[in-house]
């Protein structure tokens, strides 16, 4: 890679940072682009390079934290433990970061659901893209935890089902969780999950 090449990376890399942290905390309409330009340290003409609107850098921001969140996945997924421990794990650490408020590295998808889902068509493609993605692995851990015996098999239900009930219920509880600004909510669906899960 030339030093053109590295500077190019690193500043589009730097206002995805920076844009994230912002949009996360205050929420994508609420952040102007001077904000983030002057944040970044970096010219509008730069970011015009890159990003054709900000429509389109918010759609960056999201494959970027859930090419991510991906390879969070991929870490829990390397673990030399039962199927059952990493969903385990998984949960664990949705419950352990959305407690207690919200900060950039808890709310983004909680936070951009709600709000762009109506008002832009390409960043709602891309958190459903990445929706689809986490729904995917967890039902690939319910089938090896069933295979290995550590997640209880229950009637009627595929995997995929499962998967998305689980998803669907944690996103929920993560959004009422910060409208009521209490951890009842996360409380209540990490005793439901876990027991379905067999522990």
């Amino acid at each position: 890679m030339s030093n053109t090449d590295a500077t190019t990376s690193d500043t589009k890399t730097h206002l995805l940072a920076t844009g994230y942290q912002l949009i996360a905390k205050k929420g994508f309409t609420a952040v102007g682009l001077k904000q983030i330009l002057d944040t970044a340290g970096v010219p509008k003409g730069s970011f015009y390079h890159y990003f054709a609107s900000k429509e389109a850098f918010g759609e960056a921001i999201i494959n970027h934290y859930f090419s991510l969140y991906k390879t969070r996945l991929d870490v829990i997924d390397a673990q030399d433990v039962s199927a059952q421990q990493k969903l385990y794990d998984y949960f664990q650490n949705w419950y352990d970061t959305q407690q207690n408020g919200c900060d950039h590295e808890k709310c983004l998808v909680v936070k951009l659901s709600a709000e762009v889902a109506d008002m832009s068509e390409t960043m709602r493609k891309a958190l459903d893209t990445g929706y689809q993605q986490t729904t995917m692995w967890l039902a690939k851990q319910i089938k090896a935890g069933w295979l290995d015996e550590s997640v209880p098999r229950h009637d009627n239900i595929s995997a995929e089902s499962m998967a998305k009930r689980w998803y669907f219920a944690w996103l929920g509880a993560s959004l009422i969780a910060k409208i009521s600004q209490t951890n009842t909510p996360l409380a209540e669906i990490w005793q439901m999950t876990t027991t379905q899960m067999g522990r």
